[in-house]
């Protein structure tokens, strides 16, 4: 009935897969859980995920070379027996008890993708990385009313159910550079493919929170890739936000404007975002220039 698939890099996801693997069991299905290990380095987080491999209709395979974000989800879709596909990512964990239960409710020919949630953990983090817990909360952990009025942007793919047929339809494309934002990618296919996305509330915790400076360094690979998404027509520049206002700026020739802060401004806003209090106002500001300065020299 269902194919559970974890892709993972250096991220220790035994805990997860135990987790999901007692919820399956208790739901008496037919299921599996494939886990693709992306070619890690870490040793130790192999040698623990190695126990997946004890665990009754679970696989935990380690790839020789790594192949990315797009590939890794497209070959565990292709590894996968069963008609519907759970994505789950490593560094999730199922909040409730009733996780499956709740996707198994909506599982009929009425649906063909179901996306869960996101939450993070209300304890705040180290100060070193607030300002992903910061984003996270205000930005991602959106309720079901809310992500429903806009289903295709608010779509994140590290909890998302989704028939086979419709994902072999679609799938992640392999195409393009293994920066980021290639779930946005996929959501807007599935927009362009007119496929519909339930929304319902059945969070998982988002646990691997990267440290602030980690944060921005792929924050600056997230806004290469929607450039390269843009310049290689893609996407639609208005589908992402950060793009559609870039595209506002310069039909005004206020593009210029935002790209000429100061050095000192711009240290100021980066000691603000590595801070005990970072601003998200200051972090799309720091974003923003760096689009800018990304795009002229394109």
């Amino acid at each position: 009935m269902i194919s559970v698939l974890i892709p993972t890099y250096n991220y220790t996801i035994f805990p997860l897969v135990q987790k999901v693997h007692q919820l399956l069991a208790a739901e008496k299905i037919d299921f599996e859980i494939i886990c693709l290990d992306d070619a890690s380095t870490n040793q130790s987080s192999i040698d623990e995920n190695e126990e997946i491999n004890a665990l009754d209709h679970a696989s935990y395979q380690v790839l020789k070379v790594n192949i990315g974000r797009s590939r890794i989800r497209n070959l565990l879709a292709d590894t996968a027996k069963f008609d519907w596909l759970l994505f789950l990512d490593a560094d999730v964990m199922p909040i409730k008890d009733e996780f499956i239960k709740n996707y198994l409710k909506f599982i009929s020919n009425e649906h063909d993708i179901i996306y869960g949630g996101i939450k993070y953990i209300p304890n705040k983090p180290d100060a070193a990385q607030l300002l992903r817990w910061h984003y996270g909360n205000l930005r991602e952990a959106l309720d079901t009313e809310k992500r429903s009025r806009k289903p295709y942007v608010s779509f994140l793919t590290l909890n998302f159910l989704i028939r086979k047929s419709v994902f072999k339809k679609v799938k992640f494309n392999e195409d393009i550079p293994n920066l980021r934002h290639e779930d946005t990618l996929f959501s807007y296919q599935l927009q362009q493919a007119e496929v519909p996305i339930l929304h319902i509330n059945n969070p998982v915790y988002h646990l691997g929170i990267e440290s602030s400076k980690e944060f921005l360094r792929k924050s600056l690979d997230s806004l290469k890739a929607a450039l390269y998404f843009k310049q290689h027509k893609l996407i639609d520049p208005d589908y992402i936000k950060i793009l559609a206002f870039h595209k506002k700026l310069k039909k005004i020739k206020l593009d210029r404007a935002a790209a000429s802060l100061p050095k000192s401004t711009l240290r100021h806003i980066e000691r603000n975002l590595l801070g005990p209090k970072p601003s998200l106002r200051l972090f799309d500001l720091y974003r923003l220039y760096h689009l800018i300065q990304l795009d002229r020299n394109a």
